[in-house]
């Protein structure tokens, strides 16, 4: 890390001390997220885009999320996407998605889960207490490259309980392959109710916002937006 980063680091923190909660949003911008499904009026990729919004105004709202949750995006395609830099809502710019071809999964959670590593690293240089990290990849694709090496990883960090992963699954993923990336279940979009699946994982931050770092949190349920 050189002085340069340093410095903002130490400014970000001095100004706002709170425990942070790293959130990473993996998000699949493959060609086929552009196609529309049938008896809906928007492809998976407008609405994904139009969600974030939502996330934005939902953090935005809760006076301790809004201090506390810090956003990181990745997109990814044929290629993965530098990750966006952490930042509290004040301060995130959300990305502008577009379309990248086939569904490099593997490379793109490989990335994710760099980037906290690295963040985390990041609040313990400056004292700055962490909640456990929350992961979530959105995709409707097979993964196109190797997935053997991240799986372990993801399977190893929930198992310490050092990372939260929820694995998305829009109409068209193979659900089957997403749940094998971690053994966690992946959860079934309804639709393309991007809206619904960000108020609840602002939802889900907001919870862990108003409790102690280390403390369970229960997640709210996924219902309105998950096919259960």
């Amino acid at each position: 890390m050189d002085a340069m980063t340093d410095s903002f680091g130490d400014l970000e923190f001095a100004q706002n001390s709170d425990p942070r909660i790293p959130v990473v949003l993996v998000l699949d911008c493959s060609d086929s997220m552009m196609e529309k499904r049938a008896g809906e009026d928007r492809s998976p990729f407008e609405a994904l885009n139009g969600g974030l919004d939502t996330l934005w105004s939902n953090l935005h709202s809760d006076p301790l999320a809004k201090r506390r949750a810090e956003v990181s995006f990745i997109t990814f395609g044929s290629d993965v996407s530098e990750p966006t830099e952490f930042k509290t809502v004040d301060e995130m710019v959300l990305p502008a998605l577009q379309p990248m071809g086939v569904t490099s999964m593997g490379s793109a959670l490989t990335v994710a889960l760099n980037a906290i590593e690295e963040r985390k690293q990041v609040y313990k240089a400056n004292g700055i207490q962490y909640y456990r990290p929350i992961l979530m990849v959105i995709s409707d694709g097979l993964p196109t490259d190797s997935v053997d090496e991240v799986s372990r990883r993801l399977k190893e960090e929930i198992e310490l309980k050092k990372l939260t992963f929820m694995p998305i699954a829009v109409e068209g993923a193979d659900i089957e392959v997403m749940s094998s990336l971690s053994g966690k279940q992946a959860l079934k979009l309804q639709g393309v109710k991007f809206e619904e699946l960000f108020e609840w994982l602002s939802a889900s931050a907001a919870a862990v916002s108003a409790s102690q770092p280390g403390d369970a949190v229960k997640a709210p349920s996924p219902e309105g937006w998950a096919e259960l």
